[in-house]
């Protein structure tokens, strides 16, 4: 006789682990941040790693050190240097803005004649001459109050945003001392929790994370001389600082833009209208790279088709922000291999019982 199932117990075990979930997910909540970035740092630069590794005399400890030094240095160094800049240009910057007179420069006739948009830019411009010194203040001084808060805010922010920095990189250090021993511990989880097809699917995920990252420093990297040959050739002034700072961006998801529009802004500006249209005109042709090369790069780390990396790439960073770019993808990828696993799981038999003549829909193996 079967012995009958005692409901409330096995809903009070669901309810409890349920519960243990939860709590454990609320301690670490503070650290999750850290722990997701340092998981994928980890994941996507380990093949790296093991070079290292091969390099100084298969020394695990010696590699980890190497890489730690390096992450120090990519995430730290970028931070000390704005810094160093911010308080270095502070006096020329604010006394550049007591001075600044708010007057607009006549648009250059070539603008005027641009396809499209030249007359919408013309119309635009010529009303914002006509406000004159006083009324564009009035227009600005609002705006002037949402950036000083926005700026104090982000300022405010960076102490924790450096204590972030600093805990991913330890994470980081620690898987990669025993990153071995946890690659084990989760492939016995998926094989756990998803049979034959779990490690298939950790493996489809760290694809995807390698993929990704590839995909998204490789883009930044291109958009981010792109722009610093466009700043230098146009002769804005700290070129090599706004590159930098194209890169985090880029890398940030925000692209170089937020570098570039302002650059044109101030060459025509200053009068100098020739470089203000080179300038945008390469804007234009350098913000939308990231929309085709970034696709195309994950799309060859990994075996995935386009349509739903670009789906993972887009809706994972709307939904998470910047480290949505990573699990988006790998979200989707584990979730179709499953699901199609599953369908194949469930066909399998329904193939062996079916008449040779007789085909499944989808099925291309068998005649029509």
């Amino acid at each position: 006789m079967e012995t009958p199932r005692d409901l409330p117990r096995l809903v009070l075990a669901v309810l409890s682990i349920g519960l243990l979930i939860a709590l454990s997910l609320w301690i670490l909540r503070p650290f999750l941040p850290s722990i997701l970035w340092a998981t994928t740092i980890a994941v996507a630069t380990w093949p790296m790693m093991l070079r290292v590794q091969a390099r100084l005399w298969n020394r695990r400890g010696l590699a980890v050190m190497a890489m730690t030094g390096t992450l120090l240095v990519v995430f730290i160094l970028p931070c000390m240097l704005a810094v160093g800049a911010i308080v270095t240009h502070a006096g020329a910057v604010t006394a550049w803005t007591r001075s600044l007179a708010l007057e607009v420069p006549p648009l250059p006739a070539r603008v005027e004649r641009l396809p499209f948009v030249g007359e919408r830019l013309a119309a635009a411009w010529h009303e914002l001459a006509a406000l004159g010194s006083a009324g564009l203040a009035a227009q600005i001084k609002p705006y002037l109050g949402d950036a000083a808060y926005w700026f104090a805010a982000s300022v405010g922010s960076l102490g924790g945003m450096f204590v972030q920095f600093l805990l991913t990189v330890l994470v980081t250090a620690i898987l990669y001392a025993s990153g071995e021993q946890a690659a084990a511990g989760l492939q016995r989880f998926a094989l756990r929790l998803a049979g034959v097809q779990g490690p298939a699917a950790l493996r489809l995920a760290a694809q995807a994370i390698r993929g990704v990252a590839l995909g998204v420093v490789v883009t930044a990297i291109v958009q981010a001389v792109a722009a610093g040959l466009g700043l230098l050739v146009a002769g804005v002034p700290f070129a090599a600082a706004l590159t930098a700072v194209a890169f985090v961006l880029s890398l940030a998801q925000l692209g170089p833009i937020l570098v570039l529009v302002p650059a044109v802004a101030w060459l025509y500006w200053t009068g100098a209208s020739g470089w203000g249209t080179f300038l945008a005109v390469w804007t234009i042709l350098v913000a939308p790279i990231d929309n085709v090369l970034r696709p195309l790069l994950i799309r060859r780390g990994v075996d995935l088709p386009l349509l739903l990396v670009f789906s993972g790439v887009v809706g994972g960073l709307i939904a998470f922000g910047p480290v949505g770019i990573f699990i988006g993808p790998v979200v989707l990828a584990v979730s179709s291999t499953l699901a199609s696993a599953w369908i194949e799981s469930g066909l399998a038999p329904l193939r062996e019982a079916a008449p040779p003549e007789q085909a499944l829909p989808g099925d291309s193996s068998l005649p029509p």
